[in-house]
């Protein structure tokens, strides 16, 4: 098929944005519109109409959600139980041995399917996949009545050691299926062939208690899309940067856990390949939350290690991206320390920051923003009007500046440093802590608010150079539309590695092959090419992290997996420990589906470019304490080959770019734009 036009739509917490790209014509078309809470599908359609885009001419819709995140984390989830081997019914609970908060005692921990709705029946296979105790089936048949009459929607079975030997589980969900009267029955070893019972079970309780939700809500936009013209497939985005057709995607719910930060990541890597900038430090400002990604080469990192909230472990391969609570609408205060604080708590979209003039009073980053200059009240998309500059002022001075001993523009300032220390400090997280230094790579700003903040945090970072890509406030859209098939694999193996027979390796390796070509041949979309990752998760024996060993094919010999491991250890940790045996413990491989390429140049109407970059105005902007008078330009009028130096600022419909004073701007490939940190090209 090829790429007629095609629709991004990114469902937010606040806003749903599209993109739509006519490949025929290059014409490119964008909304931004609030997201209805009670029924996504209404803020998509809503989305539709702002673009006037007749569905009958559509080829393909790619949707990023948030139904499954947003379930999690408000618990509001399908009513689930689960049946598991005589004596782990409390393995959810147990977890490991952490706790919420790293210093005191207190802290509060549900788990997602409560112990009377977790149910035991007698069976056990040891860790070789050996028969101990066989599955007890009346037992069983008498525990899925008892979960039905409890009025349980979804069914999660979780048995230990499944994923040595998953016979019991398969046994279990044969004759579940011939009770329970839907398809939502969840077995653990499927999702997540590996070890440790409370990930595994986690992982399955998440996919099980979401799946009832995230099924009605793709069936429901299917059918509003489909009553207004539309005939071709929902292609919905799942954590890993890849997609997946909408009649799918419910058997795997929990795989489109992080599915909006994981597209961002996406078009990120996407824009900078085309850019020559394979080297990036994502940072994706919002207004409530920043999520920061390293990408190598190109490619985004995918992690089976995320955590979303404290002893909510998914462990299905997702993007591996860092998220802290600083936002544009973080709210800043004076604690009984007598210390600033930002965020984590946010004033939302309603009432929102104190500029939007909805009604709030608390002081926010973007406030921090508008009263320095930053921003321009006058095209604040939310602003209801009747807050002016001198009453954000005096709540400044009255919060903050009194209880510090600073001045209203002093406060700002310093809530300004404050965000950027916590977002520099996740950056660190995704780049230092790995063993990346961040001076090797750019930093790609998009967000709402992440252009207003990517010059200091560069600059903070030693990071040279920043890149904006064309339309920052809807990248995450945008990635929905360049974004691949894909399908991930892992399995654990726990052998240790000798010079003997490596063969179950490479068994593994071939068995996931053929499951990812199997899984894209029930794909409605057309692809160009399939591209195949293959890595394994290694450790030393005695050792209980593991570390990821990229590999570039299916067949690698004992010699190759051990230099393959003291390498990347040696990047990440600086020490070499010859004399201790390696395990492997699990093998991964991606099955990815290649699409046909996207032209982004567009993105940006080039009609619409003036001859040279003239500001559409000028304002006084507070840096470092003092006022400068500073352009202003629409970017969209920018030429194509623009250049100027800061104190600038720059604004388009989706954000606001800053320039501090000292840094310079030249333009890049799709109308991307360059900030040179401290004039230095």
């Amino acid at each position: 098929m090829a790429r007629d036009r095609i629709i991004g739509v990114d469902v937010g917490g606040t806003f749903t944005d599209l993109v739509t790209i006519d490949g025929e014509s290059g014409g490119i078309r964008i909304a931004k519109t609030p997201t209805t809470l009670d029924n996504q599908a209404f803020g998509v359609i809503n989305a539709l109409s702002i673009a006037e885009i007749d569905l009958a001419d559509v080829d393909l819709i790619v949707h990023g959600t948030t139904t499954t995140t947003n379930a999690v984390l408000e618990r509001k989830l399908s009513k689930t139980g689960l049946i598991t081997t005589a004596g782990f019914r409390d393995v959810l609970e147990l977890g490991r041995r952490t706790r919420p908060q790293p210093y005191g005692m207190k802290g509060q921990f549900f788990p997602i399917i409560p112990r009377d709705l977790r149910l035991e029946v007698a069976e056990r296979m040891d860790a070789g996949g050996n028969v101990l105790t066989p599955l007890d089936e009346a037992a069983l048949r008498d525990a899925l009545q008892a979960l039905l009459d409890a009025g349980c929607e979804a069914l999660v079975i979780h048995f230990l050691h499944a994923y040595a030997n998953p016979a019991h589980e398969l046994r279990a969900a044969k004759i579940a299926s011939d009770i329970w009267p839907n398809s939502y029955i969840t077995t653990g070893h499927s999702l997540l062939s590996e070890t440790r019972e409370f990930e595994r079970g986690v992982t399955a309780a998440v996919n099980a208690s979401v799946q009832p939700l995230l099924e009605r809500y793709v069936a429901r936009l299917r059918d509003e899309l489909a009553s207004r013209g539309y005939k071709g497939d929902v292609l919905v985005m799942n954590g890993n940067g890849g997609m997946v057709s909408s009649r799918l995607v419910a058997r795997e719910a929990a795989k489109t856990v992080m599915s909006g930060p994981a597209s961002g990541v996406m078009a990120a890597a996407y824009t900078g390949v085309r850019a020559g900038e394979n080297n990036l430090l994502t940072y994706d400002m919002g207004g409530t939350s920043t999520d920061v990604a390293l990408i190598r080469n190109g490619t985004p990192p995918i992690s089976n290690e995320i955590e979303i909230e404290y002893a909510m472990p998914i462990h299905v391969p997702m993007v591996d991206v860092r998220t802290v609570g600083a936002g544009g609408g973080s709210i800043a205060s004076v604690n009984a320390a007598g210390l600033l604080e930002v965020g984590p708590a946010s004033a939302g979209a309603d009432p929102g920051p104190i500029c939007y003039g909805k009604g709030g009073t608390d002081p926010t980053i973007s406030d921090a923003n508008m009263l320095l200059g930053r921003l321009n009240p006058d095209k604040l998309n939310a602003v209801a009007g009747g807050v002016g500059q001198d009453q954000i002022a005096q709540i400044f001075a009255d919060r903050l500046g009194a209880p510090l001993g600073v001045d209203a523009v002093q406060a700002a300032e310093a809530v300004i440093r404050v965000a950027n220390a916590k977002m520099a400090g996740a950056i660190r997280m995704v780049s230092l802590s790995l063993g990346a230094d961040p001076r090797d790579f750019a930093l790609f700003a998009f967000g709402g608010a992440g252009p207003l903040h990517a010059a200091d945090l560069a600059r903070e970072l030693g990071v040279p150079r920043v890149l904006i890509p064309a339309r920052p406030g809807m990248t995450n859209a945008l990635g929905c539309v360049v974004a691949d098939l894909r399908h991930d694999y892992v399995q654990t193996v726990n052998q240790p590695l000798g010079s003997d027979d490596v063969s179950v390796i490479h068994d593994v390796f071939a068995q996931q092959i053929a499951a990812g070509e199997a899984a894209l041949a029930k794909e409605s979309i057309t692809i160009q090419d399939i591209r195949k990752d293959f890595s394994v998760d290694m450790q030393f024996l005695g050792q209980s992290h593991v570390v990821r060993v990229p590999l570039g094919h299916a067949t690698p010999s004992a010699s190759e997996l051990r230099a393959g491991f003291e390498e990347v250890y040696w990047k990440r940790f600086k020490v070499e420990l010859p004399e201790i045996r390696a395990r492997i413990v699990n093998v991964n491989t991606s099955v990815i589906g290649v699409r046909d390429p996207v032209d982004l140049s567009r993105l940006i109407d080039p009609d619409g470019r003036h001859d040279a970059a003239t500001p559409a105005g000028r304002r006084s902007v507070v840096f470092d304490g003092a006022a400068h008078d500073t352009a202003v330009y629409w970017r969209d009028h920018l030429p194509a080959d623009t250049s100027f130096a800061g104190p600038a600022i720059v604004e388009q419909l989706d954000c606001t770019v800053l320039i501090p004073p000292g840094d310079t701007v030249t333009s890049g490939a799709d109308g991307n734009l360059i900030i040179h940190i401290g004039g230095a090209a």
